[in-house]
């Protein structure tokens, strides 16, 4: 993959600038997408769901995610405005959980997380080809863990179950609902004042004939198919996570909702922490030698949630380090397809990978894993989990080196 010249690149201000609002705004996003599963505890006896219609949900969203990652990710890089897309997404995702406070049916949720999925689906991608466009190689892992995992991890995954659970057993959880929509008109006001729409690199149009269909252009390469695999794998495992944990920790391990709240916000400071150090570590060392032993941590946490009956703050640290692979959710969805293919194709190949990952790990995985709790139990989504984190962890072994440190002291 060919590089941006260096003087093309925006001032270090601006990449700081960039790379903090566009980490602030999928922290709101996700803070938006993780509300329901938080509440679902609230939710669920009030709405009269099964377990059923709780995987259904989260289906729901991830297949509205999917279809919008790939086709705005191609869209962004045909047309090249990708500001206007992410401040009109943000806009109305914050408008559809005011709607999901408004539901009083399995219907009317259903309908909500429909269209937030379609708002929030090319998010992501479109904010990590701004930053590969904008960011120096040598940084671009750290660049991508931040902008990815940081802010979705502190305001989404940590800050969420605590606030959202509060305001719930102190008002309802319709109110937590209108709460989670109010950031979201900050974040389109930032986007807007901070973030430059910049033009996209100029391609011979001999060239641009010669490569064909962009999605068939991304498919030919190893690491993109690869890290499709471990994408349905691991979008699989926080999306079933997500939607059970909570319903796990208080209904079969009999935990109080706080305590439960307190559990999932641990998830964030681990996912928080991994932002920095797993992309930043393979910065220097490679995203292959660090990608596979990492995300095998995820053994960790539901054997944990299965079997260990002691403190609450041991259970704290077993789900701390059973996630601290969710530092490579960037590396895999943005930064490595990104630096396997051109410029030009780096959001399609990103919305590629986000897509695949979202349409057979996160529609069908919450369907499948809550028809099999209605039978079986809700031990079910635990060896579930632990399944996707062996078989993931042994697909990252397949990896091509990218790092541009590493593939710059190859022989030529």
């Amino acid at each position: 993959m060919s590089e941006p010249a260096e003087s093309q690149r925006s001032s270090g201000r601006y990449q700081v600038i960039l790379v903090s609002v566009l980490c602030l705004n999928f922290g709101i996003l996700f803070f938006d997408r993780n509300a329901l599963n938080f509440l679902m505890p609230f939710v669920q006896p009030e709405l009269g769901l099964s377990f059923t219609q709780v995987g259904l949900l989260g289906s729901a969203l991830s297949l509205t995610w999917a279809l919008a990652a790939i086709f705005v990710s191609w869209l962004s890089d045909k047309i090249g405005k990708r500001k206007i897309i992410i401040l009109v997404s943000t806009l109305i995702f914050s408008v559809c959980s005011v709607v999901s406070g408004l539901a009083s049916s399995f219907l009317l949720l259903l309908g909500a997380r429909l269209v937030m999925g379609l708002s929030e689906g090319g998010v992501m991608p479109i904010s990590h080809a701004m930053v590969a466009a904008e960011v120096a190689p040598e940084r671009r892992g750290l660049a991508m863990g931040v902008t990815q995992n940081l802010g979705s991890s502190l305001l989404g995954s940590t800050a969420a179950p605590l606030i959202l659970v509060s305001i719930a057993m102190a008002f309802g959880w319709r109110h937590a609902f209108f709460l989670a929509a109010a950031p979201g008109l900050l974040s389109a006001l930032l986007v807007m004042l901070l973030v430059m729409e910049r033009a996209p690199p100029v391609r011979d149009p001999a060239v641009r004939k010669e490569e064909g269909a962009p999605i068939l252009q991304v498919i030919r390469e190893r690491n993109v198919l690869v890290c499709a695999i471990i994408s349905v794998l691991l979008v699989s495992y926080l999306v079933v996570c997500w939607a059970f944990m909570p319903l796990i920790l208080v209904q079969f391990r009999g935990y109080s909702t706080d305590t439960a709240a307190q559990l999932m916000a641990v998830l964030g400071v681990a996912s928080a922490l991994s932002s920095f150090l797993v992309p930043g570590l393979s910065d220097y060392i490679g995203r292959r030698l660090v990608m596979f032993p990492i995300i095998f941590l995820g053994v960790i946490l539901p054997l944990g949630a299965l079997y260990f009956h002691g403190p609450v703050w041991v259970l704290m640290a077993i789900f701390f380090a059973g996630w601290f692979f969710n530092g490579t959710f960037p590396m895999f969805m943005a930064t490595i397809p990104s630096e396997s293919v051109s410029p030009w194709h780096a959001a399609t190949a990103m919305g590629v990978v986000m897509s695949v990952g979202e349409v057979l790990g996160g529609v069908l995985s919450p369907s499948l894993v809550g028809a099999l709790s209605d039978r079986f139990g809700l031990q079910a989504p635990l060896w579930f989990l632990f399944a996707l984190a062996l078989c993931a962890g042994t697909a990252a072994l397949f990896l091509k080196e990218t790092a541009p440190r590493l593939v710059a002291r190859r022989p030529q």
